[in-house]
């Protein structure tokens, strides 16, 4: 993959109520401790909502049912290039369980900006604390 070309993620914004899923990338990952949305890389040749699917489901041990784009951004860190493409999650069927993550918690839409988010995503956090999005 080169510099120029993005590595492709997927990411799911979960809602209860006024309540929304965020959850804290484990310690020992890149940018650990820091917060982000469930999701994660699109395999090869795998339909974005169908790859935002299987994240969900190995992350969280969820069934979701993936709706519409809501934001996508393109992001340089120190190490890599990312796009990432944000979907809503109206629904779901299962209990959501931490499979990966070091902390997952259902976040106040008002209280998102407080938690230490991930560069990328802080844009988007901010948008939906204001209710401009999902």
């Amino acid at each position: 993959m080169s510099e120029q070309t993005p590595i492709l993620v997927t990411a799911g914004i979960i809602v209860k109520g006024d309540r929304v899923l965020v959850c804290q990338r484990h310690h020992a990952d890149p940018y650990g401790l820091q917060w982000e949305f469930p999701g994660g890389k699109v395999r090869d040749g795998e339909d974005l909502k169908a790859s935002l699917e299987r994240e969900l489901r190995e992350e969280l041990a969820i069934k979701a049912e993936v709706g519409g784009e809501v934001f996508r951004l393109r992001h340089r860190y120190p190490d890599r290039y990312v796009e990432v493409v944000f979907f809503r999650v109206p629904s779901y069927t299962g209990e959501v369980q931490n499979q990966v993550f070091e902390a997952v918690e259902w976040a106040a839409r008002a209280q998102l900006p407080e938690y230490n988010f991930l560069e990328a995503d802080r844009e988007l956090v901010h948008r939906i604390a204001r209710g401009e999005i999902v």
